[in-house]
Parts: C-alpha cells; sequence; structure tokens
C-alpha cells in the first residue's frame, strides 16, 4: 500500500514538473505583452498597454485577426455538420470498408503538417484556390473534421440504441428520431467537436502559410511575418490573445466532457 502511494506521489511530481516545463516558458509571454518598452527584454522595467492598442487599433494586425475569427467559425460550422455525418454513418455502418474511410478521415491527425501542407498547396495552385476564402475554409475543414469525427463517434459508440428503437416503435421518423432522441444524447461530443475545430482554424499556421496572399493572411500567419521580418513586440500581445481564446475554448471542451460523464 505505502509503495503504492509513493509511485503515485513520483507520477504526480514528476506530471507537475512536465507541465511546468511546457507551460511556463509560454506563460512569459504575457507579462512581456505588458511591456512598456519596445523590446522583448525580461523581466520588463515598465509597464503598459501599448502592445495592446497597436494590436487592435493597427490594420495589419486587426485585419488579420477578423480574418481568423471569421474564418474559425464558418469552418466550425461547415466541420461540425459534416464530421457529425461522418461519424454518424462510421458508427451505424458494417461495411467492410468502414474502417479504411475512418482512416482516411484521421490522416490529417497522423500525416506531418508540412506535408499536408505541400499536398494542399500543389491542389490548390491547379485548382486556383490559393489566397482565396474558399481555400481557406476547404483547408482548416479538413483539418478540423478528424477533431469532430473522433469526439461523435466516441458519443455514438457509448449510445444505447434501444432508445432509437423506442423511437421508432412509437412512430417518430429517422430525421425526428436523429434530432429529438439522438442528437440530444450525443450533443456533448458535437460541442466537444466543434470547439476543437474552432481552435485548430484559429490557430492553424502551417497549411495557413502555403496558401496565404497579401491580401488575406490569417493572424497566425500575421505573427509569423513579425518574427521572420521584423522586431515588433506587439506580437507578445497576439500570442497572449490567442492563448487565452485557446484556452478559454479547451476549459470550454473539459466542463462539456465532464457534464456528458455526469450525464
Amino acid at each position: 500500500m505505502t509503495d503504492g502511494r509513493t509511485l503515485r506521489r513520483i507520477l504526480t511530481a514528476f506530471g507537475i514538473l512536465v507541465a511546468a516545463w511546457l507551460v511556463v516558458p509560454t506563460l512569459i509571454v504575457v507579462p512581456i505583452s505588458f511591456s512598456g518598452q519596445d523590446s522583448f527584454a525580461f523581466p520588463p522595467s515598465s509597464w503598459g498597454l501599448q502592445h495592446y492598442v497597436t494590436f487592435f487599433t493597427e490594420a495589419s494586425w486587426l485585419n488579420a485577426l477578423l480574418v481568423s475569427l471569421q474564418l474559425a467559425v464558418i469552418v466550425t460550422v461547415v466541420a461540425t455538420v459534416l464530421g457529425t455525418a461522418a461519424a454518424f454513418a462510421l458508427a451505424r455502418t458494417s461495411l467492410p470498408g468502414a474502417g479504411a474511410v475512418n482512416g482516411l478521415f484521421l490522416a490529417p491527425l497522423i500525416v506531418p503538417g508540412i506535408v499536408v501542407a505541400i499536398a494542399v498547396y500543389a491542389t490548390f495552385l491547379n485548382w486556383g484556390l490559393i489566397g482565396t476564402p474558399t481555400g481557406f475554409v476547404l483547408a482548416h475543414t479538413v483539418l478540423a473534421l478528424p477533431f469532430v469525427v473522433v469526439n461523435v463517434g466516441a458519443s455514438l459508440r457509448g449510445f444505447d440504441r434501444t432508445l432509437e428503437r423506442a423511437a421508432a416503435s412509437l412512430g417518430a421518423s429517422s430525421w425526428a428520431t436523429f434530432r429529438q432522441v439522438t442528437l440530444p444524447v450525443i450533443r456533448p461530443g458535437v460541442a466537444s467537436g466543434a470547439l476543437f475545430a474552432f481552435v485548430t482554424s484559429f490557430d492553424e499556421v502551417v497549411v495557413s502559410l502555403f496558401i496565404q496572399s497579401p491580401q488575406l493572411q490569417t493572424l497566425p500567419v500575421r505573427m509569423f511575418t513579425s518574427v521572420t521580418n521584423e522586431v515588433d513586440p506587439t506580437i507578445a500581445a497576439a500570442s497572449t490573445v490567442v492563448l487565452v481564446v485557446s484556452t478559454v475554448l479547451l476549459g470550454l471542451t473539459g466542463l462539456t466532457r465532464r457534464s456528458k460523464s455526469r450525464a
């Protein structure tokens, strides 16, 4: 018994150290964003909001933020609808090729991002979609679909199908059964998939670098450009905004999963 407790304490301490190693460097960006200097000095010798003022007033930064938000919302809707339909079809089919199809949906999670980016670039170049809103939506949807399929598929695997048979026996149509019986039960999985889809699109940089144009840049691409071409502490404010948005959404995902487990 004592050995078990000791092992758990060691594993807990190790987990805390790993988490600190991963999180602390990221959190250093936050105080830098409130620096009153035009440098990346840490710790800051003075404090101010000038970098946030620049971020929310300068056209290049503000336009990139709005493009990322609008794109993420559209991708979330499209990926959630398509991913939910795909997960439902995969969970309710017994075709021999269902496993291969499921593997294709999960491929963007397995294939290195640079390989996906090159493939998307070569394809979109032939289709004339480079630097277009449609191209961004298609590319980000492909990257976000696996998260929706995985989350909704997990909810469907734990779904009791006797509820659907009971609804059908009472005269409910297939659409009414899905809308009034199935969807309310799997809603936490759908919501989790949607949140992950939003974060995936909002944070995506590798593929976006390949399909961007001077007139259409997302916030991560604008941040990458700032790092490589100039020394602008405004990127610290931009990084903090991205960090806060991603953390809040992932926190909501955790709350959604917790409510699902309680239910």
